[in-house]
């Protein structure tokens, strides 16, 4: 896998990373990591990926790993940096693919960045806040609605509660922890270096998450597949069915019985989903 840092703006780089070596030809998927983790793309998909003809590319998001922090930013910001991405690596159309918040931030990219996205798979992404018609925190462990509502408070506010002490506590089913146990142990080793450069990218991708989008995904034209899981506490499953509600390109998979973490296993078949829409 290469590595390497683009400029973004004045003073702000983004880390980047491409499996372009492994050949030439492949569709780019853009990964879109979660919270909090870097963007390294996913390695358990590694072996999908090759089957499916599918080159993969990532950054940290602002904050996150190598990537400069910039206060303030929203999914629609996002969605530039990863155009800026694209075009740095001589990339034109490509499809996007997120987990948890990133897959909110792979919706993003496909309003902003419109025909450029060639397809969406969401893995229990999160719908705007203050959604109308959805109880935005109904069901979310009790860590999240105090992550999240102080965020919606701003930023100073959540960062006093991380500097605190706060220890988000995700409720680990046994089914979550057989999950670390295999493959998917893997967003353990996304998950640890991702405070490295400082908390502002957790910080900072809680605020956003309560922050308008900046885009709307009902101007979303790409197919667009959600997958959620029943008994996600993290996510709740409610908002998957907002998106596919107010997404006209959407399908949406609930999954029963699966978590926030147990819907990883369901990302291959996902991938070869968006594999046929293009």
């Amino acid at each position: 896998m290469i590595e390497l840092d683009v400029q973004v703006g004045v003073g702000r780089t983004l880390h980047v990373y491409d499996t372009a070596s492994k050949g030439s030809g492949r569709l780019p998927v853009l990964w879109h990591h979660g919270t909090p983790n870097v963007g390294a793309p996913p390695e358990p998909l590694f072996a999908a990926a090759d089957r499916l003809g599918l080159r993969w590319v990532s950054f940290d998001r602002p904050g996150y790993g190598g990537s400069s922090v910039a206060p303030g930013r929203t999914i629609a910001s996002v969605a530039a940096d990863a155009a800026a991405v694209a075009d740095a690596l001589g990339i034109d159309r490509f499809a996007v693919a997120g987990y948890s918040g990133g897959g909110s931030y792979a919706l993003g990219c496909a309003a902003v960045l419109g025909d450029r996205v060639q397809g969406v798979l969401s893995l229990a992404g999160i719908a705007p806040y203050g959604a109308d018609g959805l109880d935005w925190f109904a069901g979310m462990v009790p860590s999240g609605v105090a992550a999240l509502g102080t965020a919606a408070a701003g930023r100073e506010v959540r960062a006093a509660l991380q500097a605190s002490g706060f220890a988000y506590d995700c409720q680990f089913t046994a089914a979550d922890l057989a999950l670390f146990e295999g493959p998917w142990g893997w967003l353990g080793k996304v998950g640890e270096p991702a405070l490295a450069a400082g908390p502002y990218g957790q910080i900072d991708d809680d605020v956003s998450y309560t922050l308008a989008w900046g885009c709307d995904p009902g101007t979303i034209s790409a197919p667009v597949l959600l997958l959620h899981g029943t008994a996600d506490r993290i996510i709740p499953a409610a908002h998957g069915s907002w998106l596919a509600a107010h997404c006209p390109t959407a399908e949406l998979r609930l999954c029963a019985g699966d978590s926030h973490f147990t819907i990883v296993n369901r990302a291959e078949e996902g991938l070869e989903w968006l594999r046929r829409q293009i």
